[in-house]
């Protein structure tokens, strides 16, 4: 490689001939580049499916509901995870009760009146500490109430290791004709758009038409409506009895900013910034919302840092001393740290409970005195070793480490498995799949996460209703949301070994949370970081990303190229020139093994534009079936966060018929358009956990603002033979890497995990 990605070769710079053969041809018509969306929030993507403030970004395999850039949300249909999600639902009693009392609430309430118990603490606590009168740690002696006891799930038979012949899209929970007509007729009223009929149902129950009549900012529950359009419906319906400080209006602002955030990856909010959010939407009295939030139950209230249970003693009796007249508590306070007080969803909150306290228990649940010495003796590296010793006397261990590093997890199979071990890996992707059974010579011993906890793939479970494991390794553990961790470690018995492992430099979870990176931070565990380097000049480019430096190297294969391009329009024109011509001649990989991957979906080279150019090169058709031909890359989301490439074959009746890494899926016809979308082009995200034999990563130069180090890095380590990168980002790129590290999250994970009791964590 001549080229050093960050600079500004010319064509002269290109070493690989073939690639470049047609660098001279005259460019595609130059496009007036789009503004692309932020590579580390690629979840943030709109589109309309329903109607014009709908979402459809659920096909693109981002967050929780595929976000846009102004973080709306989308109310996916019925996950592959609902059936374990379940487990989790005996925890979920206090959402529940807010919901009714939302229900049966026929007129404002005074602020404060008619609580008692938790809630009145809760209020009597963020007045106390948003005025600064007491510290937050007088009202909170544990950092959230206690979660409920893991309660095993009925017995199932054992499931089969394979997913079904005929897998079927799951289908969203059918809404009543009579719940959408009369939805309708509210949104006809409001002035709203009639297509929202239906995803308000599900997003609002059967209920919906009454708590829009009476709550109007209740659409904002709705995917993709904004604020201004909640307000504009609102005032159809309510006239002059509506206004800006409005309690309902402030309690659904809070709750959309904190379903925003959850969009990209944060499980809870600040309450200052919540409060500076509320203002700038013209709330007159942020303090007092926030404090009708909490009593409303729309947000729980929690402070984020160091146990300060002795100083908050210290406080009580400060304030008797005042009270007499004397002050030196009072002056000892002004010294003290300020406490962050932080705002969260309820579902959030009981997901990282449930997680916090599950893991403690299986570090401390697990007999330690295994003796898998011998087995450690035949590893085939010393860093496998290392992980098998570990894993031996710990009942949570983190490994961490890159592409080739995941031979070291697939040891650690083999050897429990030789002791008479029931143990399984576990991955992000079906590809992760392929490659870990590959890795351990055996097919049984590797599922996706999603088929695991559906029960589609893996032993099932045993009599006590857990899965019937005594170790479970999980890959790919970047990519675990904190509500699928919670689930997974619901279903985990007591004495299961648990092994996360996983790259730590590339981009987290398409879902809230943080879990890996919250695990090692907290030292909750044995940690095992890998010594087995990536290979090749792929392998030493992207290990440079990871600690900030792009440095060019040598490529004598041509296994990574530098195409500059001048603008978006040469992009598209220059991408599609590699995968059709260049790289099928020059490396012998056709055109269905390279991936395109690009920084976001909208803009002139995003992957809708990509895509568009991509098809009618490879597989020019009518798109007869809702956009599509037989022949079609695709990528299908069956439930949020989980992106599978496929491809078309045919449809009928029953819907579209996918193969999906040898899987026939069948996706319902309601479904193809929120669920599928071509897949010639991704954004890192989707292609996270995955690889090809060959990556082309286009960086148009509207793209600047969408580049970190993790996306580099997550991009870049895409291909196994070959990395093509269409350059147009200028400096921008040695920029990201060296200074734009990954977008902090704020989750209370870590601090949950350093307050529990864990005498074997490692120090």
């Amino acid at each position: 490689m001549t080229a050093l990605p960050g600079e500004t070769p010319g064509t002269d710079d290109v070493t690989a001939e073939d690639v470049t053969a047609e660098a001279a041809a005259d460019p595609a018509p130059a496009e007036a580049p789009g503004a692309a969306e932020d590579g580390e929030a690629e979840v943030q993507e709109a589109a309309a499916a329903e109607g014009p403030a709908a979402d459809a970004t659920t096909a693109d395999g981002t967050s929780a509901d595929g976000t846009t850039a102004d973080g709306t949300a989308d109310a996916s249909p019925a996950s592959e995870l609902s059936e374990a999600q379940a487990e989790l639902a005996a925890q979920r009693e206090l959402r529940e009760r807010i919901e009714k009392r939302k229900a049966e609430k026929a007129a404002p309430i005074a602020a404060g009146t008619g609580l008692s118990g938790t809630a009145a603490d809760l209020l009597a606590a963020v007045r106390a500490v948003e005025s600064g009168e007491k510290a937050g740690s007088a009202f909170f002696s544990s950092p959230a109430p206690a979660p409920a006891p893991r309660r095993p799930a009925p017995a199932a038979a054992p499931q089969p290791r394979t997913p079904a012949p005929e897998a079927a899209a799951p289908a969203p929970q059918a809404a009543s004709p009579e719940a959408v007509d009369a939805v309708r007729a509210v949104l006809v009223e409001g002035g709203a758009p009639e297509a929202l009929a239906r995803p308000a149902v599900g997003a609002l129950s059967e209920q919906a038409a009454e708590l829009l009549r009476t709550d109007p900012w209740q659409l904002l529950a709705v995917p993709g409506v904004r604020p201004e359009q909640a307000d504009g419906f609102a005032r159809a319906l309510l006239g002059a009895d509506c206004g800006p400080d409005d309690r309902r209006r402030t309690a659904a602002l809070v709750g959309w900013l904190l379903e925003r955030a959850a969009l990209q990856g944060h499980t809870a909010l600040d309450a200052g910034t919540v409060r500076t959010a509320l203002a700038e939407r013209a709330v007159s009295d942020p303090d007092a919302a926030v404090r009708e939030a909490v009593e409303e139950g729309v947000a729980l209230l929690f402070q984020e840092g160091e146990d300060l249970e002795p100083d908050a003693t210290e406080a009580a009796d400060g304030e008797e001393d005042e009270a007499d007249g004397a002050g030196p508590a009072a002056d000892a306070d002004t010294d003290r740290e300020p406490v962050q007080v932080l705002l969260g969803l309820d579902r959030y909150a009981l997901a990282e409970e449930s997680l916090a306290d599950g893991l403690a228990r299986l570090v401390n649940a697990c007999e330690k005195a295994a003796d898998w010495a011998e087995a450690a003796a035949a590893a085939p590296s010393p860093s496998a070793a290392e992980l098998i010793r570990t894993a031996a006397a710990a009942g949570l261990v983190a490994h961490s480490g890159g592409e080739a590093a995941r031979a070291e997890p697939a040891a650690l199979i083999a050897a429990a498995r030789g002791l008479g071990l029931r143990a399984l890996g576990a991955t992000h992707s079906e590809d992760g799949r392929r490659r870990l059974a590959a890795a351990t010579g055996d097919p049984d011993t590797a599922v996706t996460l999603a088929g695991l906890l559906s029960g589609a793939q893996g032993p099932g479970r045993d009599e006590d209703g857990a899965l019937a494991l005594d170790l479970l390794v999980v890959l790919d553990a970047p990519q675990l949301d904190v509500e699928s961790a919670a689930v997974l470690v619901e279903a985990l018995a007591d004495g299961t070994r648990l092994v996360l492992s996983g790259d730590p430099g590339v981009l987290g979870s398409a879902g809230a949370g943080r879990v890996f990176a919250d695990v090692l931070a907290a030292r909750a565990c044995p940690q095992v970081v890998s010594r087995t380097p990536d290979p090749g000049p792929i392998g030493e480019l992207v290990s440079g990303i990871g600690i900030g430096e792009l440095n060019q190297v040598d490529a004598p294969g041509k296994e990574v190229v530098i195409v500059p391009v001048r603008d978006a329009g040469e992009a598209v024109h220059r991408t599609v020139q590699l995968v059709a011509d260049s790289v099928p001649r020059a490396f012998s990989i056709p055109a269905e093994e390279t991936q395109v991957i690009t920084v976001g979906h909208g803009g002139a080279a995003g992957t809708r534009a990509l895509n568009e150019a991509l098809k009618q090169r490879l597989n020019p058709g009518p798109g007869r079936f809702g956009g599509f031909d037989p022949g079609d890359r695709v990528v299908h989301v069956p439930a949020p966060g989980r992106a599978v490439p496929g491809v078309v074959r045919s449809a009928d009746a029953e819907g579209l018929r996918l193969d999906c890494g040898g899987v026939p899926v069948v996706v319902p016809q309601e479904r193809v358009e929120s669920s599928v979308r071509h897949g010639w082009a991704l954004s890192a995200h989707q292609a996270a956990g995955m690889r090809w034999p060959a990556a082309v990563v286009v960086l148009p130069g509207d793209a600047a603002q969408g580049l970190s180090r993790p996306w580099v890095y997550t991009a870049f380590g895409r291909g196994e033979r070959h990395l093509s990168v269409v350059h147009g980002v200028d400096q921008a790129l040695p920029h990201a890497v060296a200074q734009v590290p990954a977008q902090e999250r704020t989750t209370r994970l870590r601090p949950l995990l350093e307050a529990l009791p864990t005498p074997d964590a490692a120090s």
